[in-house]
C-alpha cells in the first residue's frame, strides 16, 4: 500500500510541477502513476488530499536531498553545513527541479486556499526553524529573534532565486552566487546582533 502511494505521490510531484495544480486532472495523475482513478480516490479521498499529502511529499523529499550525507565523508562546520543545505535546494536535477517547481505551484495556489496554506504555513515555518537552528550552530550567541529573522529572509531569497532560475531569467550558477552572498550577509549581520 505504502509503495503505492508513493508512486501516486511522486506522479503528483510531476504533473503538478508540469502542468500547475490548476492543471491537475485526477484522470491524468492515474495515468501517469500507472493506477486507476478509483485506486487514488481510495488512498487521498479528493483533489485537496491529494494536494496536502503531495506537499507532504515534496517537503519530505526535500528534506532527504538537502540532508543526506555520505557517511564517510568529513564533517562539515556549521557556516559550510548551511551553506550546503540551502544551495542543495539549486542542483539541476530533475528531482530539485520537480520539487521546486511543485513547491512553487503549491505555494502560489495556497493564496487562495485556506487548507493548503495551512499546511503550507507549518512547513514553512519548519523549515524557517531548521535553517535558524543551522544559524545557530554558526552564531551561537546571537538572539532567537535574531535567528529567525535571518532564517525567514534566507529562505524567502532561495524561494525567490529558485523561481526566478526555473522560470529562466536567472543563471543557477548566479543564483547559488547571490544565495552565498546572502548568507554571507546574514552571518555577518548575526555577529552584530
Amino acid at each position: 500500500m505504502a509503495s503505492r502511494s508513493t508512486q501516486i505521490l511522486e506522479a503528483a510531484a510531476r504533473v503538478i510541477a508540469r502542468r500547475g495544480v490548476r492543471g491537475l486532472r485526477v484522470e491524468e495523475l492515474a495515468a501517469e502513476a500507472g493506477v486507476s482513478t478509483a485506486l487514488i480516490y481510495y488512498h487521498f479521498k479528493d483533489r485537496n488530499g491529494i494536494l496536502l499529502k503531495t506537499l507532504e511529499f515534496i517537503n519530505d523529499r526535500a528534506e532527504r536531498y538537502t540532508t543526506e550525507r555520505d557517511p564517510d565523508a568529513p564533517p562539515l562546520g556549521p557556516r559550510e553545513e548551511l551553506e550546503r543545505t540551502l544551495l542543495l535546494e539549486l542542483q539541476d536535477t530533475t528531482e530539485v527541479r520537480e520539487n521546486s517547481s511543485a513547491w512553487g505551484e503549491l505555494r502560489a495556489s495556497a493564496v487562495f486556499d485556506d487548507v493548503l496554506r495551512e499546511d503550507l504555513t507549518r512547513a514553512t515555518l519548519v523549515w524557517v526553524q531548521e535553517i535558524a537552528a543551522l544559524l545557530g550552530r554558526v552564531r551561537p550567541m546571537a538572539p532567537a529573534v535574531a535567528l529567525a529573522g535571518a532564517a525567514e529572509r534566507l529562505t524567502a531569497l532561495l524561494e525567490g532565486l529558485s523561481m526566478r532560475w526555473l522560470s529562466g531569467t536567472l543563471q543557477i550558477s548566479h543564483a547559488r552566487t547571490l544565495m552565498s552572498e546572502g548568507i554571507d550577509a546574514e552571518i555577518e549581520r548575526l555577529g552584530r546582533s
